[in-house]
């Protein structure tokens, strides 16, 4: 049987772990360490350095050394190190195969397949990638899971038991992720994510650096080593001191910010209190996704039960007094906000992998961003306005999932109808992802007689179905977006889809949705009067909310006519 890990595959620091004898489990490094820093560095020779080694070189040889590339995933840039030209990909390929070798050492066995963690606001070109850099790792990527998600496994885990919505706050050296959770019977259920993918300790590292800066001025001959170096190597040098400057202010009101440049140290000290001023702007950035997943699911933040710190980033104390001041109330940091993620991730390893005493866990996540094609509406003059994003499923629907919207045609005898398929949230497309395009012919007739069907159906592992029919002809087309790079093979992806057709229906035509019409369709039909203004008004309501297409607002909807309905039959007005 293929040995399956979690790997929490970070911004600055990356972890592995194994579910082992009915619990998650850190596999330490070479250096028995439980945290391997995500840096790579090359030698002119082709010789690499993967983790602690490459961080080591990053003030002598920064040219040759990178790190923070997990923030170019799913971007065209490339990286040369000592002559080699390298993806994003690659990089952390690397680190990935760093952590295989890791586990093998511990174990003796070579993981060949694994659970990798990515922020809950990559796109799905990001997660793409991480899928790549799995594949050229040699590991086989079971599933992608989002790292708020594993945090909450992991926290979900030592409590076992119901517990009310509580919120995920992920900051880490390089993304900010938030997600609301809620745990019941067994089930983890994400309500709602959101985040900032250029947000996080790397961020802070830098206003550090522009602070401190102006201080290291004030000596003459330092500053001047300091400027003779070459630029690369100078900006390392200032970063990683700002680093291990804003990790003792976690633990202390002051610190010693230092630098050694030709054998000439350069030192400034720095204050909790000055280091907070400058790093204002970031912590109010914090603020709008935290608002934004609680809006998306409707969620008070009086109601929730607890605020979970996850990422090393949450330690630094000017976040913690903005979390305090955010939600009135002191954050829960039992959880250790460096290991959650990958003990999370090997939770979800073993779930896939049948592992003992997981049986009873199920996990229920949300698409991170809106899907939608592009559109072209006419404005009142009659001109056409094309790009525009028209929405299918929108951003914290629970997955898998399957929405259909319907369109029509705008032009006299237009002949073909096309859509791209987009995945974002600007109403311009050209600010969007585009994942694909589909296309149909269609019926010459005169503007908006002809109507076309667009489903879209998502699951968890990222498939997007796409099915297009044109209502007068019957004419259909279906579009499956998956990987282009993807070496799952055709039955894998088959056996996704025949998942995925079951929940082909409209609300609408589900058998217990249609009972419940017909069922106050006669109610209605029976009385007269002011009951029957009211089971009108309920009836409508669950009408439109089946319309919808959101499971949560039909549930509520149902529930309220049937004891409505209930209610009437049991006592009929005289």
């Amino acid at each position: 049987m293929a040995m399956l890990v979690g790997i929490d595959l970070g911004t600055t620091n990356s972890a592995v772990a194994i579910w082992r004898d009915g619990a998650p489990q850190l596999v330490p490094n070479a250096l028995g360490k439980e945290l391997t820093p995500s840096a790579v560095s090359l030698a002119k020779g082709g010789q690499a350095w993967v983790g602690e080694a490459a961080l080591d070189r990053m003030a002598t040889h920064p040219a040759d050394t990178v790190t923070s590339f997990k923030r170019m995933m799913g971007t065209a840039a490339n990286v040369t190190l000592a002559g080699t030209t390298l993806t994003p990909e690659d990089l952390s390929a690397m680190v990935l195969r760093s952590l295989a070798d890791d586990v093998e050492a511990a174990t003796g066995e070579r993981p060949t397949a694994a659970v990798i963690t990515v922020p809950a606001y990559f796109n799905e070109r990001q997660r793409r990638a991480t899928r790549r850099a799995g594949e050229i790792a040699g590991l086989e990527v079971k599933r992608l899971i989002n790292e708020p998600t594993a945090a909450a496994l992991a926290f979900g885990l030592t409590d076992r038991g119901d517990r009310e919505p509580f919120l995920v706050f992920d900051l880490g050296g390089g993304t900010f992720d938030v997600s609301i959770v809620e745990m019941f019977e067994g089930i983890v259920e994400v309500r709602a994510s959101a985040g900032d993918n250029r947000l996080g300790g790397d961020d802070f590292d830098e206003v550090l650096v522009r602070l401190v800066e102006p201080m290291l001025a004030k000596n003459v001959e330092g500053r001047e080593a300091l400027d003779l170096l070459p630029a690369d190597r100078r900006r390392a040098l200032l970063t990683l001191a700002a680093e291990r400057t804003r990790r003792a202010l976690s633990n202390a009101e002051a610190a010693e910010f230092t630098v050694v440049a030709d054998n000439t140290p350069l030192t400034a000290r720095i204050t909790t209190e000055a280091f907070e001023e400058v790093a204002a702007p970031l912590v109010k950035r914090l603020r709008d996704p935290v608002i934004r997943a609680l809006r998306d699911c409707h969620i008070d933040v009086r109601t929730l039960s607890d605020i979970v710190l996850v990422g090393g980033a949450t330690r630094m104390p000017v976040v913690r007094k903005a979390l305090t001041r955010m939600f009135g109330r002191f954050p829960n940091a039992t959880v250790h906000p460096d290991h959650a993620v990958a003990l999370g991730a090997a939770i979800q390893a073993g779930l896939l992998s049948g592992g003992e005493g997981l049986e009873e866990i199920r996990i229920t996540d949300v698409a991170p961003f809106t899907l939608g094609v592009d559109t072209a509406t006419r404005d009142s003059h009659g001109r056409f306005h094309d790009g525009i994003f028209a929405p299918i499923i929108e951003r914290n629907t629970p997955v898998p999932v399957s929405r259909v919207e319907r369109f029509h045609t705008l032009a006299d005898n237009q002949r073909e109808i096309a859509f791209g398929i987009y995945q974002g949230e600007a109403r311009d497309v050209k600010n969007n992802v585009q994942l694909g395009e589909i296309k149909a012919p269609v019926p010459p007739r005169p503007a908006g007689e002809v109507m076309v069907e667009v489903r879209f159906t998502y699951d968890t592992s990222g498939l997007l179905e796409v099915d297009l029919e044109v209502a007068s002809s019957g004419l259909k087309r279906n579009l499956v977006i998956v990987d282009e790079d993807d070496k799952r093979n055709q039955k894998d992806i088959e056996g996704r889809r025949k998942l995925l057709e079951k929940l082909k229906v409209h609300p609408r035509d589900e058998a217990e949705n249609v009972a419940l019409l017909a069922r106050a369709e006669r109610a209605y039909e029976g009385f007269t009067g002011h009951v029957r203004d009211i089971i009108g008004g309920m009836l409508t309501e669950f009408q439109g909310a089946l319309e919808k297409q959101d499971p949560r607002l039909i549930a509520d909807a149902r529930d309220s006519l049937a004891r409505l309905l209930d209610e009437i039959e049991a006592n009929p007005p005289v």
